[in-house]
């Protein structure tokens, strides 16, 4: 009962007209759950909304449930069953949510909460929006919400606004201080251009601070950054500054704590840092690596510039580029240091040894060329360095840098290129290539970095509650879904499953679980994708994700170590005998595309066949196993795959 009444208290129930209009006088940041009255309010973010309350502890944000059926100004909801979250002040509409997104309605509310106070506090003009629930459809097409282009996957920055990346870093959050911390930015006036919430991988971090890769804490940093989730942000000033890194440093303190307290106390390092490896935040460095950095995070961002009053927009695409085995062995580190100083990030990395076969299969174009035997001896001598290059204008800057194919021509038309600086002396061929157009370096990038599946499964405790909140999540952090069936396991298909864990105390209680009700098998496509769900996921004792990851889906939605909601496989080999077990030979190349329809149309099955939950696989145990796979045994068209060690954790 007690539990009853803190939700009752933490969010006013609103049933009618009256008590509408009521809530609408609230001073204050009125955030409202609209609802039917046949499905109720939704009650998977009333965790999240008491611990945003707890630690914000702002007497001018306010939860609210309302019943669209009861409440004249709701008529447009009604009938509608995708969760709706309404943001009000001082009676007016602010912002709009579809779907119960919980990093997405953080982020949102603390970021309304700031605006509101500043029009509170300074006098400002409060920004009201339209939503598209509540205008006449022959008007839908006329009215534009504001927050669509904010909400977008594309990140726009004007070319008059100059931006900065900034990061609150694994310590902060992990000690509850992110949401204090943006109020702080946004109360100094910087405008969030975006914000992202992620854990980086080791990887990931290695590449970020590469420049710091000859420091003694090198390998502690990376491994602190790799550690839980950050915040990551672009930010820019509303007014007052013409650039807003030098803003952005100041405000952040310097990096040595106890210097940010000396010369700095009010800097965010000097009130949330606790040694310089542990300081909090970041900031890029000057306007160069703020470029960098953004391309890095936000491969989808985009500068308006003048081009867009033609209806052009300049875009941040890849292309590939290769460094060859006579100069990656020496020179590998000054070329990568003339790639970030050329405004590039590298999106991917990969050192890879090509067969003769696989350089056939990459210079199709060029086999009955006079120069491919040498281009042949060349790139099967040592390893390979593929690099994916992220920045507006990628393939045209790219070859520009790298000067003209021919050696002799390089060295006297173009002596500052990357390919007259690096030739080989006695070598006709140059050292370095990059892709001919955008179509060419999508190909490219997909021959060096193929998709990835792996075989994820929500289970029977999580079907209910949080299966359509898992979903969106998945499709959110960009995987494909390109299969997926419902159904409910027999024991015989769910010790053949988890068979791997025969021998271990808890299979029993594990089998049994697993086929207590329906649960959800999805394949899911991305680059590097079998550690990327793993890492959505969290570990598999959601006491420790908690701990660890605490915005993982095992931390928010596992009860116990056996009912932890989720599933994924261990490795690429395991991920790739599950699915045949599940789905039988369904992985073709064009599965691998992670093509939005082939996505959007599995999704849409999942919704047709969603009321029937008792539908059982369609193949046995033997059919599903009957294939030839070969474990361990890498794709032939795949230069490099990554293994990673199989686990012994009971992946329930």
């Amino acid at each position: 009962m007690a539990g009853k009444k803190k939700e009752a208290s933490l969010q006013a129930s609103v049933t009618n007209q009256e008590q509408w209009e009521e809530m609408l006088s609230t001073k204050g940041l009125t955030v409202v759950d609209v609802y039917q009255q046949w499905c109720g309010p939704c009650r998977a973010v009333v965790s999240l909304l008491r611990k945003i309350k707890n630690e914000l502890g702002d007497d001018l944000l306010h939860f609210a449930t309302a019943e669209a059926d009861s409440i004249d100004a709701l008529e447009k909801y009604r009938g509608k069953c995708e969760p709706t979250f309404l943001f009000y002040g001082g009676g007016e509409l602010v912002a709009v949510l579809r779907g119960a997104k919980a990093p997405l309605l953080q982020r949102m509310i603390v970021e309304e909460l700031g605006k509101e106070k500043l029009v509170l506090e300074q006098g400002g003009e409060r920004r009201a929006v339209k939503d598209d629930g509540l205008v006449d459809d022959e008007r839908k097409e006329e009215e534009e919400t504001p927050q669509q282009s904010e909400n977008e996957d594309s990140i726009i920055v004007p070319a008059s606004k100059s931006y900065t990346v900034a990061l609150i870093k694994p310590d902060a959050v992990a000690h509850g201080k992110a949401n204090e911390i943006i109020m702080k930015i946004q109360d100094a006036g910087f405008e969030i251009l975006a914000h992202e919430e992620r854990t980086l991988t080791e990887a990931e971090a290695r590449d970020f601070y590469q420049h710091k890769a000859e420091e003694a804490c090198f390998e502690d940093l990376v491994q602190f950054m790799s550690g839980g989730p950050s915040h990551i942000l672009v930010l820019s000033q509303v007014e007052g500054s013409s650039n807003v890194v030098p803003a952005w440093r100041e405000f952040i303190g310097p990096a040595d704590i106890e210097e940010a307290r000396r010369e700095n106390p009010e800097s965010l390092r000097a009130q949330y840092g606790t040694q310089t490896l542990f300081n909090a935040v970041h900031g890029s460095e000057d306007m160069d690596h703020a470029s960098r950095e953004l391309a890095f995070f936000f491969p989808n961002f985009r500068t308006a510039s003048l081009a867009e009053q033609d209806g052009e927009e300049e875009r941040v695409e890849r292309t590939l580029a290769l460094i060859r085995p006579d100069v990656a062995r020496e020179n590998r580190e000054e070329i990568l240091t003339q790639i970030h100083k050329s405004g590039f990030s590298v999106a991917l990395q990969r050192e890879v040894m090509l067969s003769e076969e696989q350089v056939r299969q990459f210079y199709f174009q060029h086999v009955e060329e006079e120069y491919f035997p040498a281009l042949l001896r060349s790139m099967t001598s040592g390893p390979v360095l593929a690099l994916a290059l992220a920045r507006t204008g990628a393939v045209e800057n790219w070859k520009n840098i790298l000067g003209p194919t021919d050696v002799n021509k390089a060295k006297e038309e173009s002596p500052e290129s990357l390919r007259a600086q690096f030739a080989v002396e006695n070598e006709p061929i140059n050292q370095l290539h990059g892709s001919e157009s955008h179509e060419e370096a999508e190909r490219e990038i997909d021959f060096f970095f193929p998709k990835q599946q792996t075989l994820a499964v929500i289970k029977p405790d999580a079907m209910e509650e949080h299966r359509e909140k898992i979903l969106q999540e998945i499709r959110g952090s960009g995987f494909s879904v390109t299969q997926l069936k419902k159904t409910v396991l027999s024991r015989e298909m769910a010790e053949e499953f988890y068979k791997e864990h025969r021998e271990k105390p808890f299979f029993n209680q594990l089998v049994e679980f697993m086929c207590r009700g329906p649960c959800m098998m999805l394949v899911l496509t991305k680059e590097n994708a079998v550690e990327e769900w793993r890492a959505m996921m969290g570990p598999t004792d959601p006491d420790q994700a908690k701990e660890t990851s605490p915005d993982s889906l095992r931390a928010r939605f596992a009860s116990d170590i056996l009912q932890n909601s989720v599933h994924g496989s261990s490795n690429e080999q395991h991920a790739e005998e599950k699915i045949r077990f599940i789905f039988g030979d369904i992985c073709s190349d064009a599965e691998l595309t992670g093509d939005g329809e082939t996505d959007t149309s599995v999704l849409a099955k999942e919704q047709e066949s969603s009321a029937d939950e008792n539908m059982g696989m369609s193949r046995s145990p033997t059919e599903e196993m009957s294939n030839n796979h070969q474990e361990g045994e890498p794709h032939s068209s795949d230069p490099s795959s990554p293994q990673t060690e199989g686990s012994d954790d009971p992946e329930h």
